[in-house]
């Protein structure tokens, strides 16, 4: 008889293990601190495409909603509401090469702004509707003349994203790094983020929380851009602590085990 074919889940680790290896010489082409080849950023988002809620253990009951979502403003967007309400976390695999989880957020949840420095994101939406907002930094730096170590930012995407939806890849570099993500409905994103973030809201140490003032763009980056854009498009960012409110809990993750 023959044997059961792995989980979508099991498929995504094993390929993950390949193209992010956890030691430099398992592999001759890659290591933890180099990107990808070119040709496992298109394998890695078509195996993404095809996972379901069911696949990672999402039942109907998960996807419902209290209802008690609070309205979040334009103004509102590159900050954290005092109104944070919970979202929840759902580990599903973790090494230091690549991790693995699932954030599930009911209606009117806001991520605040924050980036993956030196890492690359995939993100699929599994079910519902968010916006999301998000920049990369202008090439070559062009930093405010302050005491504070601000620097200028250019929006990259200011969009609602609807499930079923492309896979999203941000690099470290580009695709829209620094980010901030708004649920509209209750929804739920499963994210491949490598090398591996340990992805804890409550360190900050692989990632950093941001904070933005929209702006025009400077004389300097304005040469350094071949696209003329409007004020709403640039804004002077700075890092900060992580947001007091901050209302993350860990969730069980009831879908397929890896087997490693």
């Amino acid at each position: 008889m023959p044997s059961p074919s792995p989980s979508r889940v099991q498929a995504l680790y094993e390929l993950c293990k390949r193209t992010f290896p956890s030691s430099p010489s398992s592999t001759a082409d890659a290591s933890p601190s180099s990107p990808p080849p070119d040709h496992a950023i298109p394998t890695i988002s078509s195996l993404l495409d095809t996972i379901t809620p069911a696949d990672v253990g999402l039942r109907d009951d998960n996807l419902e909603d209290d209802g008690r979502g609070f309205a979040i403003g334009e103004s509102d967007l590159l900050k954290y509401s005092e109104m944070a309400q919970p979202f929840t976390y759902l580990h599903v695999y973790n090494c230091d090469a690549f991790s693995i989880g699932i954030f599930c957020l009911p209606t009117s949840v806001a991520i605040p702004l924050h980036d993956h420095p030196g890492m690359i994101v995939f993100t699929k939406l599994l079910y519902g509707s968010m916006h999301v907002k998000s920049y990369d930094w202008v090439e070559p730096a062009v930093l405010a003349s302050s005491n504070k170590p601000v620097r200028l930012g250019k929006l990259h995407k200011d969009d609602v994203l609807n499930a079923p939806c492309p896979i999203a890849v941000l690099y470290p570099q580009s695709g829209g790094n620094i980010h901030c993500v708004t649920s509209l409905s209750s929804c739920s994103f499963l994210d491949v983020v490598a090398p591996n973030p340990q992805y804890r809201f409550q360190s900050d140490e692989h990632f950093d929380f941001l904070t933005g003032q929209l702006c025009s763009a400077p004389t300097a980056a304005a040469r350094h851009d071949k696209v003329a854009h409007g004020p709403d498009h640039f804004a002077w960012l700075e890092t900060i602590d992580e947001p007091a409110n901050m209302n993350v809990r860990n969730g069980m993750y009831a879908g397929p085990i890896v087997q490693v």
